[in-house]
């Protein structure tokens, strides 16, 4: 399997089974979408931020399906200016590269430093795939295990309507 060796040692030490799934490099939730088709999860679209200042960052989850205007989202979480972070922000705090962007490499934020704001939709899911850190698989695990595995990361994180049904 290929992706973040700590992230498959953690999934075991939390006793968190999933599904593996490996697929040419897909740097955008559409690319990736024709690999999904057969795949029974909740795939999801993980775009990080950054605040003005740089102080503060920000991992949004929501159904890949959806989009987002910056400025809707900016109205939505009261977090000020809203802009993409940087491909080293992204190393720093998430341990990953573009197109690779995932709550999983919140195994890499041993500072806790990432708030997380997750759409309220996909907390009715019954599975949820995410890239183990690299854009060359996806992984389904149970949501209630993700729940697990950010209680176990200790990043904050909140519910959110991102967009309406």
């Amino acid at each position: 399997m290929r992706g973040n060796a700590d992230l498959y040692e953690l999934f075991a030490k939390l006793d968190i089974a999933f599904d593996y799934y490996e697929h040419p490099p897909v740097p955008t939730v559409e690319e990736a979408s024709k690999y999904w088709k057969d795949i029974e999860a909740t795939h999801c679209k993980n775009l990080f931020f950054r605040n003005h200042k740089g102080n503060k960052h920000y991992l949004v989850i929501l159904e890949y399906r959806h989009s987002l205007a910056i400025r809707d989202l900016e109205q939505r979480l009261k977090q000020g200016k809203l802009t993409f972070a940087s491909p080293e922000r992204m190393m720093k705090y998430l341990g990953v590269e573009p197109g690779s962007v995932s709550p999983l490499g919140l195994i890499s934020d041993k500072a806790h430093h990432v708030h997380l704001f997750l759409d309220e939709n996909i907390k009715h899911s019954k599975t949820i795939s995410f890239h183990p850190c690299i854009n060359t698989a996806s992984v389904v695990i149970k949501y209630s295990d993700f729940i697990r595995f950010l209680e176990h990361l200790e990043n904050s994180y909140e519910y959110v309507r991102l967009y309406e049904d």
